[in-house]
């Protein structure tokens, strides 16, 4: 029998969550007469309320990891209220097949892993590895029977305060990395960027989380440095001041987006802008941003090819080669060849 009410769980990171889009899209067709809840945490959750198709978004209020051991009866209470009668996890996590077994939903779907599958009532083995995280999504789907459709991630932001984007053309530059500052493109590498981009008339604009701060006051404190303190087009630091649907919104009115890989590079590839994505200890080929649609421009990835990557570690253990051995004018070149 169909799902009446179908609540979806989504992964716990931005950039996860957004390449987990066409399997929700594949979802949303199979399911087409379903009234479907997105259930998320924190400021994911609010990427599924720019979503077409998403008929409502629950924000969990327990925390992840370990933490969530002393908060599961808060997303236990948040899920059962929905009156929900199947539950699709995208997470791999045994809390998440424990809340929602919990919370009495009585479809729960998910993947034969950590441990859970006395906690499902309907389960599938781990994909084989599929190259690309979004394609791991749509093999989940597609192992409960659902029709992949297109790989494409796209996201509706609402319209943007006009006070939030500088006048003219602006990149956006997005210089975090939640996962590890092996992720990172130096500091002064983005400064030297944007004092490029500021003498050829561009604006620039700095984003980021709280924790992105000290990074982007670097960059400007930079870039101001190598201009003599001119500021005329302007450079804003935005970082810790934006909402996601901000965020998103800005970034579809950018010329172009400079990011490492991250949340922020899922997103801006997903409302549409022109992304540089530049990558040293991850995989490209696994994590690389998906586009919005067949006419949206493709990304183009910056990368450098020294033997020690991918890594995939947090922290370099050596000297970062992979991201000090690209320079400002290589990525200045890729800027210029796809900002609108």
């Amino acid at each position: 029998m169909a799902p009446r009410r179908l609540v979806v769980l989504a992964p716990n990171w931005l950039g996860d969550a957004v390449m987990a889009l066409p399997a929700l899209a594949d979802v949303r067709r199979h399911f087409a007469a379903a009234h479907l809840t997105v259930a998320g945490r924190g400021a994911v959750a609010s990427l599924f309320g720019m979503v077409r198709g998403v008929d409502a978004v629950l924000a969990l209020p327990g925390r992840g990891g370990m933490a969530g051991w002393r908060t599961w009866k808060d997303d236990v209470a948040t899920l059962a209220s929905g009156g929900f009668d199947m539950a699709l996890l995208f997470p791999n996590s045994f809390a998440s097949a424990f809340v929602t077994s919990r919370a009495g939903i009585g479809e729960r779907w998910g993947l034969s892993t950590d441990m859970r599958g006395r906690l499902l009532t309907r389960v599938a083995p781990r994909p084989r590895s599929v190259g690309h995280q979004s394609a791991y999504y749509q093999a989940l789907v597609a192992a409960f029977g659902i029709r992949n459709g297109p790989a494409y991630a796209e996201v509706d932001p609402p319209a943007l305060d006009a006070d939030l984007a500088p006048a003219g053309r602006f990149v956006v530059f997005a210089p975090g990395a939640a996962y590890g500052t092996a992720k990172q493109w130096p500091p002064v590498r983005f400064a030297e960027l944007a004092g490029a981009l500021l003498d050829a008339g561009f604006g620039v604009v700095l984003v980021g989380s709280r924790g992105d701060r000290s990074a982007c006051a670097e960059i400007a404190a930079g870039a101001g440095r190598s201009r003599g303190g001119a500021t005329d087009p302007p450079l804003a630091d935005l970082s810790g001041h934006t909402t996601l649907e901000q965020l998103a919104g800005l970034m579809a009115r950018a010329c172009a987006v400079v990011s490492n890989d991250s949340g922020a590079m899922h997103l801006a590839g997903a409302v549409g802008a022109p992304v540089v994505a530049v990558f040293g200890a991850t995989n490209e080929h696994r994590t690389s941003p998906l586009t919005r649609g067949p006419d949206a421009p493709p990304p183009v990835v910056v990368s450098t090819q020294v033997w020690c990557r991918p890594c995939m570690l947090r922290e370099c253990p050596i000297d970062h080669r992979c991201m000090t051995r690209i320079s400002a004018r290589q990525v200045h070149d890729a800027v210029r060849q796809v900002a609108r």
